[in-house]
């Protein structure tokens, strides 16, 4: 008797039969970068495919991304009223809030609407917290997070998602949220989220690069697993309902371990920096994208991701790679 393990991949057919690991369009994520102008639609140079969109811009696109399969997406809003107070980002009529209510207003329960809270966009010097001399303040930063996180459930977000890395946001958004009324508004916590050069791109994209320093002080170290496990279950501990790891392709073990230690849904955001480089190598002829994206996003499922937030999304399902 012989073994052959190849008997199972003479056919694409049989392949498909036995692979362990299927993606289902429902898991995967789009991102959207929303701008004031409500029929504004700006390229993004670094992020070819992609797009700033206004409001209307964006409801239209959303649609034809609902026919693909694509159920989820993840709003970040652009605005050019910046202060030291990020008192844009609270605004429950701010640009955010009115595309939740656009969205939900033409989609109903159609569509899951989750939202980035941070206040990196709103404030003037880039950081993601009130900053006073030179160094981010994480308590003083907590309550006008739960604020802005507040003011989307408010318009009618299914998901707060905080991307801020202070100490401690979790819980005090969600005893915002539980007081106020919105106790069944979920929270997807980027709980891992590491200092990365492969944001590069989403920077140009969302005009959030700081104006000095670094966001090391906040942002995880690259070197670090444990770290990223022990951030995942203060998260957990403290109410979340969803768990992140960002960015991801660099990051596969630390998506598995976090699997492994926690009882959460888990999303991995496959970044503007992962998404770009796969964009430059195609368009040099050196990679064939179909194959290339499936590879990936497959890799995020096979590391244990349930919900895979990438910018590949829409093109994955036009094209049907996935």
């Amino acid at each position: 008797m012989t073994i052959r393990p190849r008997r199972l991949r003479m056919t694409a057919a049989l392949r498909e039969a036995v692979a362990e690991t299927q993606i289902h369009p429902r898991q995967l994520m789009q991102p959207h970068f929303v701008i004031a102008d409500p029929q504004g639609e700006q390229p993004i140079d670094a992020m070819p495919g992609i797009a700033r969109l206004g409001i209307a811009k964006l409801v239209e696109r959303v649609g034809r991304d609902l026919e693909l399969g694509i159920a989820s997406v993840l709003l970040f809003g652009l605005t050019d009223e910046k202060d030291l107070h990020g008192k844009a980002a609270t605004d429950p009529d701010g640009l955010v809030p009115r595309a939740v209510r656009a969205l939900r207003e033409r989609f109903g329960e159609r569509l899951v609407i989750a939202t980035d809270v941070c206040l990196c966009g709103a404030l003037t010097h880039g950081h993601c917290g009130v900053l006073r001399e030179g160094v981010v303040q994480n308590d003083a930063t907590l309550p006008i997070l739960a604020a802005m996180a507040l003011a989307h459930a408010r318009a009618g977000a299914d998901i707060v998602a905080p991307s801020d890395m202070m100490d401690g946001r979790v819980r005090a958004i969600r005893e915002v949220l539980d007081g106020a009324g919105f106790e069944h508004t979920a929270l997807m916590s980027y709980a891992v989220k590491y200092a990365s050069a492969f944001y590069g791109p989403f920077r140009e994209a969302a005009d959030s690069a700081p104006k000095s320093g670094d966001r090391k002080t906040y942002q995880m170290d690259a070197r670090n697993v444990r770290e990223g496990v022990r951030e995942a279950l203060l998260d957990q501990e403290e109410g979340a309902d969803l768990l992140m790891v960002k960015p991801a392709l660099a990051y596969l073990d630390v998506i598995r371990a976090v699997k492994e230690r926690t009882l959460l849904p888990l999303a991995a955001y496959n970044v503007s920096g992962e998404y770009s480089m796969v964009k430059a190598a195609v368009a040099r002829g050196w990679m064939d994208e179909r194959l290339v994206v499936r590879e990936i996003l497959h890799s995020l499922a096979r590391a244990g991701a349930d919900l895979l937030i990438t910018y590949h999304a829409r093109e994955a399902r036009e094209k049907a790679w996935i």
